[in-house]
């Protein structure tokens, strides 16, 4: 997730985060009798989309038209960049994207744009932004609808999404965001709780966890990098970490007459543990969801008291429009 100052600076910063490796950890056994590939269609439509809605937003930038020191406009003319001090990424300006659905929590509190909330994290800020996404994206959700379908994966990455825009405007609240990055950290969330969940399907246990474990947090830790959203990536992350006990659970299988007999060899049954994994990740998202809504939508506006965030602690009616 992107975030720029949102009307005193046209100043854009992008989270540059490394590429999550292709698929599952090298210990996941891919020839298991669950093994069931779908062929993928939702995460190339994604990334179809994101790459025309930027190239849209370059197109309603049109910067030579408001701009003398335009990037490229002898080549691209009215889809040229913004100058390096307005936009270092590549990219449109600050306005075009509040134009397009950029995620300002003040627009969504103050004037009930709340479908900002769903809008921001199909922008991108720049050219290497949306390259750094969607080369994570490709690299993990490809993989992901191959094993578990469209539909599951789908509905985590957007309502990661979704979770990770909430936290966003809950903390931050002078800023322009967007980006997918928390759609695409809730997919690694989900891929840590699948192999949670999972447990008994991975032939290196260890080795899998910590391989996913390094990930995430070499992902988060680029994240505290001064004026980077993420809150963003750590809302999507959770999310999707919860998400994940829901939607890609498989059932395990047990021998029911020995190998070599007649008969079915094998009965799949979901575990005790992936019962208790399912319950606790409801609750867990249903109040997370209802508490991070009553903050954001009501008359306390966000949270007044909150001394470590990235920006003031003041609370919205204290901000200026």
């Amino acid at each position: 997730m992107v975030r720029s100052s949102a009307k005193d600076s046209p100043e854009i910063e992008i989270n540059v985060h490394s590429t999550p490796p292709q698929g599952h950890p090298p210990s996941y056994d891919p020839d298991s009798p669950q093994s069931e590939e779908w062929i993928p269609w939702f995460v190339p439509l994604v990334f179809i989309i994101n790459v025309a809605l930027f190239i849209m937003s370059m197109y309603i930038n049109n910067c030579p038209s408001h701009s003398r020191s335009c990037i490229g406009v002898q080549f691209l003319q009215r889809f040229a960049f913004e100058n390096i001090h307005e936009n270092p990424l590549l990219g449109p300006a600050t306005a075009t994207l509040l134009k397009m659905g950029a995620l300002d929590a003040n627009k969504v509190i103050q004037e009930g744009q709340r479908w900002r909330i769903f809008t921001c994290m199909w922008l991108h800020a720049g050219i290497f932004h949306i390259f750094a996404n969607m080369l994570s994206l490709l690299g993990v959700g490809i993989r992901l609808e191959q094993e578990f379908g469209f539909l599951r994966i789908g509905l985590l990455y957007i309502v990661s999404g979704l979770g990770g825009s909430l936290l966003s405007s809950l903390f931050l609240r002078k800023t322009v965001s967007v980006g997918a990055s928390g759609a695409l950290f809730g997919l690694l969330g989900a891929m840590l709780s699948e192999l949670l969940t999972n447990w008994t399907i991975y032939a290196n246990k260890l080795s899998a966890l910590t391989t996913l474990i390094l990930m995430v947090l070499i992902n988060l830790m680029v994240g505290i990098l001064p004026h980077v959203d993420n809150f963003a990536h750590i809302g999507g992350f959770i999310t999707g970490f919860f998400l994940g006990f829901i939607l890609l659970a498989r059932p395990q299988f047990d021998w029911i007459v020995p190998p070599g007999y007649y008969g079915h060899p094998m009965k799949p049954q979901y575990k005790f543990y992936q019962y208790i994994y399912l319950g606790l990740s409801i609750i867990a998202l249903f109040v997370m969801t209802l508490v991070s809504l009553k903050q954001v939508f009501s008359i306390c506006r966000g949270v007044p008291n909150c001394t470590w965030c990235v920006l003031s602690n003041k609370t919205i009616k204290d901000i200026p429009s």
